[in-house]
């Protein structure tokens, strides 16, 4: 009983014009369909596919091509008779003893769906009249989910909690086709008045848990994924890191609700669209970026910035703006070193107020300042210029 391989081309328009009606995948199946009724084709019908349900039970000398991308499931009184999941031209018999129920090659997805098989495959003798399901194997997009609330999850880099709203989308794939069809496919599915399940229809209970479930999952995938020791600990790199996020999605949801172990479902790719953090984890994030600014060699630089710009200022305008260039930038520097200039603001030595005298100012603190001014020139900081026009305002001239 079952199937007998007709030929390896199920893709071919001959082989297919030899015969005179057989059963195939309709010809406008959306890609987000999961499941759908095989419809009859005719030699002479242009492989237009007839949509009627009914038309989906085939019987003895039935003639099927399974396309590249599905799995053919055959069901008598919702009990599984045949399963496919090789591409080609078959046709069904109930009482040939040279036909198989299955068709599977080696492979680690074939063995498990070969124990799906062995858990739910007919007992009995099959009647000739079989329903013909087709099952897509292909992944399927644009699942969409998001979280209407703030969801925060623990962050080592940030080393406290962070909340966001979060929306995107991902693909899944149906590992299993048996499982599928046993413990999760509604039964109007595969009546023979059915239409096909469909991913892409969000408003059906099945749609909605599956939408449920990964709501769900969100907070913990964040979480695991931040304090992964393989990954920088950057929430920020999640965006551009669909794989990396959706193997660690796949495993919450596997933990939480066994998609693949019961299902036989597996996500594939996450894609997240946006993630609008709240706004005390912005203000975070914000200090962080600074924080970065001021950091090894981008945060000498930009302090070494700071210095010559403050120059600059400080010699386009009158009295001791010098003096305040240099303050406000130790305060930005925090005590910092520049180049091999180290002068903690604990430590510095009052500047000239404005308009005060060389005379008014001690001897000690000109040579002081002006030291300074030299190594900063030699270390870069500032140009030859600028430290000329800094050293006579210094001096008064």
């Amino acid at each position: 009983m079952g199937f007998i391989l007709a030929s390896t081309n199920a893709l071919g328009g001959t082989l297919a014009d030899q015969w005179k009606d057989y059963y195939s995948v309709p010809s406008n199946v959306s890609q987000t369909v999961g499941v759908c009724l095989a419809v009859p084709y005719g030699a002479n019908a242009s492989r237009n596919a007839n949509t009627k349900g009914s038309q989906a039970v085939i019987s003895d000398g039935s003639l099927i091509m399974v396309p590249e991308g599905f799995s053919l499931i055959t069901l008598e009184n919702g009990q599984i008779t045949g399963y496919i999941d090789q591409p080609g031209a078959y046709q069904w018999s109930s009482d040939n003893i040279n036909s198989q129920s299955i068709f599977a090659g080696d492979g680690f997805m074939n063995s498990l769906v070969r124990q799906s098989w062995e858990r739910f495959k007919f007992a009995g003798t099959p009647f000739a009249s079989q329903v013909a399901l087709f099952v897509n194997r292909k992944e399927i997009p644009n699942n969409r989910f998001g979280t209407q609330n703030t969801i925060y999850w623990d962050d080592p880099f940030f080393n406290t909690q962070i909340g966001a709203i979060a929306h995107g989308t991902y693909t899944i794939k149906i590992e299993d086709p048996i499982l599928f069809v046993k413990n999760y496919l509604p039964v109007d599915a595969y009546l023979t008045n059915g239409k096909p399940f469909d991913f892409g229809e969000f408003f059906n209970p099945i749609n909605e848990q599956l939408f449920s479930e990964i709501a769900g999952s969100l907070s913990a995938a964040f979480s695991q994924y931040a304090n992964s020791p393989d990954r920088s600990g950057r929430i920020m790199d999640i965006q551009g890191d669909a794989l990396g996020f959706a193997s660690t999605l796949s495993q919450i949801v596997e933990t939480n609700y066994a998609w693949l172990a019961n299902r036989g479902l597996r996500i594939v790719k996450v894609t997240l669209s946006s993630l609008d953090y709240d706004e005390p984890s912005k203000e975070l994030m914000a200090k962080v970026r600074q924080a970065d600014a001021l950091m090894g060699a981008r945060g000498n630089s930009n302090l070494q910035a700071s210095f010559a710009e403050g120059l600059a200022n400080a010699g386009n305008s009158d009295g001791g703006g010098l003096g305040m260039a240099f303050m406000g930038m130790g305060l930005q520097a925090g005590g910092y070193a520049v180049g091999n200039m180290q002068q903690p603001m604990n430590q510095q030595q009052p500047y000239a107020q404005p308009h005060d005298s060389q005379d008014e100012q001690p001897k000690d603190d000109l040579y002081e300042h002006l030291e300074k001014l030299k190594r900063l020139l030699d270390n870069g900081v500032i140009t030859q210029e600028e430290f000329d026009a800094a050293k006579k305002k210094a001096l008064g001239i």
